[in-house]
Parts: structure tokens; C-alpha cells; sequence
């Protein structure tokens, strides 16, 4: 929006040719929304208290919870997403096709999370909307997205799986890519929900996952850099690293709110739409299993869930104390601070382990 009227006066002013790079409108987007994030944060958080927009607390959850955690309001996501989106409307280029699926995803993915949020309070209990109901939607909405992205984006390419650490590993998933990417961004979304649990447990390795794909999609717009790298050109998919910048500014801006104490917490709002967007931007760059790297952490909070779950349905016997993984320590006696940072550390190893596919091919 702004980077569009600003370039109808280039050739007026020669100093505006800056809005050109895709580095200085990531910068700008980032700072825009890190900026927004801690504007509107107090004045939102005042808001849902005296709306009194409280975050239910897990009846089966660690005993402190109820004493710590009741009262403290939800839907916090709703500064994540504000800073994010008007962000990425100011300095990201609106006529791109991935810009344009990456904020539908985004807002889609809020939406329904706002909705089970809304559920949930109204209801006075964790449940909100049923699991079957909830994937059902988050499906019908990815698959509507990836149609439209397939119908634009007309390359044979797009429909590979690229393998990180090897150079020439590519599968050519053909009219199954759709399928596939639906479970990448559906898995993507609820696997940041279940980690979602911790005062600044999620917000941290979103930050890392984004910071990893900024990069990742920056070199993979570039013809230079793709090639230097080996890795796959992608015309227009820099423009991404736009996206992750603002991802980035807003979930700082964010976790000012919600680190130990949380003040606020992210809600499904935040979480679901967070995850379906990381999820969009792996497709977009084709580094889909880096993903599942880099976002490791998500993925051994969803399998606790579902070895719990299979375990406790086969044998009666639960493997864990408590489903999601974070959880479990918290049974075990480790103090909330000490599970959010030690599960942060994993994550910083795992983004680094997922640069490092980069180079190692």
C-alpha cells in the first residue's frame, strides 16, 4: 500500500529507489509491527480484562495453573495479528500472488481461531469448538487457498519435494502436492496450537522458525544466491521474507506481554493462524521438510499428543504424565520458567540444524 504509492515518486526523488529492496522493507516491516505490537498491547490487554475475556484453564492441567493462570486474558493473538497485517499492507507488494496467500492464510486461520476462543469463554471451559470441526474447516480453508495458489503459480516445479542435505533428491508429487501441502499447513497450524501452552512457550520458537525462513526465502528469490546455494529459484518469493519480518516484529512485540508472568496469552487466534502461515510460507520457498526441522519442537508437541493418545486407546496406559510434552515436566516437577527455556534452546538448535540444509547439499 505505502511501498506502492511511494514508488509513483522514484524518478521525482531518487532517494526513494530504497523502497525497492526487499531487505529495508523487511527491516521496516519488522520494526512497523514490533512498533504496533507494543502500542496496542496494554490498551487491548485493559480491554479483555474488563470484558473480562478470560482464558479458561485445563481442569486436568498441573495444580498452579488454576492458581496462577485463572484470570489472566486470551485472544491475545489479536495484537499479533493487527501488528502482522498492517504491517505487511504497508511495505509488502500487494499485487504479489504469495503476499496475497500468506495474509490468507493468516486471517482465515485467525478467524476460526477467534471463533473457538469465543467458544471456549462463552462456554467457561478449555473445549471450545470440537477437534473433528475445527480440522474440517482448517482443511476446507487450505485447500481453497492452495487451488487459487496452483491456478496462478504455473510451474511443474511447485509440485516437487525438495530433500535437505542432498542435492538432486527431488519427488515430483504431481496432483497430490495439493493433499500434501493442505497436511503441511493443517499440521503446521495445530502443531503450534498444542505448544501453545506456556507463558511465551510458542511465541519464541515462531520468532526462530520465522527468523529461519526470512532468510530461506530471501535467497530463494534470489537467482544469485539460489544457485550459489542450490537450491531452488522461486521468482516473486522474496518478497516473503516481508512477511516473516512483520511475524517477527509482532510476536517480540507480543511476548513483552506475555513472557513469565503472561500478562495475555495468544489464544487460538494467535497459534492457529501463526502455525498455517509458517506452514504457507515452507510451501511458497519448497523447503517443506526444513520446516518440519526448524519447527521440530512443534512436532514433538503434536506426537506426544498423538502417542498419547494411541497408547491410552490400545493399552489404557498413558506414556506421558501429561499430553503436550511441556506438560509432562511440569508433572515432573520442573518449574514453568525452566521447561519454556530449555524448550527455547532446543529450538535455537533446531533452527540452526535447518540453516544448516542450506549449505550442507
Amino acid at each position: 500500500m505505502l511501498f506502492e504509492f511511494l514508488l509513483n515518486y522514484v524518478e521525482t526523488f531518487s532517494f526513494l529507489n530504497v523502497f525497492k529492496y526487499i531487505t529495508f522493507r523487511t527491516g521496516l516491516a519488522f520494526f512497523t509491527s514490533l512498533f504496533i505490537a507494543l502500542l496496542i498491547g496494554g490498551p487491548l490487554i485493559k480491554f479483555f480484562s474488563k470484558q473480562k475475556i478470560f482464558n479458561p484453564i485445563r481442569e486436568d492441567g498441573p495444580s498452579e495453573h488454576i492458581v496462577k493462570k485463572i484470570g489472566t486474558p486470551t485472544m491475545g493473538g489479536v495484537i499479533i495479528l493487527l501488528a502482522l497485517i498492517i504491517s505487511v499492507l504497508l511495505w509488502a507488494d500487494l499485487k504479489n500472488i504469495y503476499i496475497l496467500f500468506c495474509l490468507y492464510i493468516v486471517c482465515s486461520f485467525g478467524i476460526l481461531g477467534a471463533f473457538d476462543d469465543y467458544k471456549k469463554i462463552i462456554n467457561s471451559n478449555s473445549h471450545g469448538i470440537s477437534s473433528k470441526f475445527k480440522i474440517v474447516i482448517q482443511v476446507f480453508l487450505a485447500l481453497i487457498g492452495l487451488l487459487i495458489l496452483s491456478y496462478f503459480v504455473n510451474y511443474e516445479e511447485f509440485k516437487n519435494l525438495y530433500f535437505p542435505f542432498f542435492k538432486n533428491l527431488i519427488i515430483n508429487l504431481g496432483w497430490f502436492f495439493i493433499p500434501f501441502s493442505v497436511f503441511v499447513i493443517v499440521g503446521s497450524s495445530n502443531a503450534v496450537n498444542l505448544t501453545d501452552g506456556l507463558d511465551g512457550l510458542a511465541t519464541v520458537p515462531v520468532i526462530l522458525v520465522a527468523g529461519c525462513f526470512a532468510f530461506i526465502s530471501y535467497v530463494s528469490g534470489n537467482i544469485v544466491f539460489s544457485e550459489y546455494l542450490q537450491i531452488i529459484y522461486i521468482e516473486g518469493s522474496g518478497e516473503i521474507s516481508i512477511f516473516c519480518g512483520a511475524i517477527i516484529g509482532s510476536c517480540l512485540g507480543f511476548l513483552w506481554f506475555n513472557a513469565p508472568p503472561a500478562k495475555i496469552f495468544m489464544g487460538d487466534t494467535g497459534s492457529l493462524s501463526l502455525g498455517g502461515s509458517l506452514g504457507a510460507v515452507s510451501i511458497i520457498t519448497k523447503h517443506e521438510i526444513v520446516l518440519a526441522i526448524t519447527g521440530g519442537l512443534f512436532v514433538l508437541e503434536a506426537l506426544s499428543v498423538m502417542v498419547q493418545v494411541i497408547s491410552f486407546k490400545l493399552t489404557g496406559k498413558r506414556i506421558f504424565k501429561m499430553a503436550p510434552i511441556h506438560h509432562h515436566f511440569e508433572k515432573k516437577g520442573w518449574p514453568e520458567s525452566t521447561v519454556v527455556i530449555r524448550f527455547w534452546i532446543i529450538s535455537i538448535i533446531l533452527a540452526m540444524i535447518g540453516l544448516a540444509t542450506l549449505k550442507l547439499r
